[in-house]
C-alpha cells in the first residue's frame, strides 16, 4: 500500500463532528443563575410609604402543638410524658380545657397495627 492509498484511506473515513457540546452552556447557564440569584434582593425597591400607628393588640404567639406519640411497644406518650392508655382521652380534655383548641399531631411507631 503506497502512502497515497493511506492518505485516500483517511479521508474516506473522515466525519464531520455534529454533535454539540453542553458543558459550557451549561457552565454559563449557572453563572447567570447564581448572579440572578444573588442580585434579585437587591432589585426589589418599594415605593416609601410610613405605615399608619394602631392600637389592636399584638398577635399572640402560635400555642405549641399537641403531640400523640405511639411507640412499638404500644406505649403512648403525650408531649413527652409517657401516658396511661386509659387516661389519654381524660388527659386531652384537661389540656383543651387549658389551652383551647390546639392541634393535635398523632405520631406511631411503622411496626404497630
Amino acid at each position: 500500500m503506497t502512502p497515497a492509498d493511506q492518505r485516500d484511506g483517511e479521508e474516506a473515513d473522515y466525519r464531520p463532528l455534529a454533535e454539540i457540546n453542553v458543558t459550557p452552556l451549561v457552565d454559563v447557564m449557572l453563572v447567570l443563575l447564581i448572579i440572578f440569584m444573588v442580585a434579585a434582593p437587591l432589585m426589589v425597591v418599594g415605593v416609601p410609604v410610613e405605615l399608619p400607628r394602631t392600637s389592636a393588640a399584638r398577635i399572640s404567639q402560635p400555642r405549641q402543638p399537641v403531640i400523640v406519640t405511639v411507640t412499638r411497644s404500644g406505649d403512648i406518650h403525650l408531649r413527652e410524658e409517657p401516658v396511661p392508655r386509659a387516661a389519654l382521652v381524660d388527659r386531652l380534655a384537661a389540656m383543651r380545657e387549658e389551652v383551647g383548641d390546639a392541634v393535635v399531631y398523632v405520631r406511631a411507631d411503622r411496626g404497630i397495627d
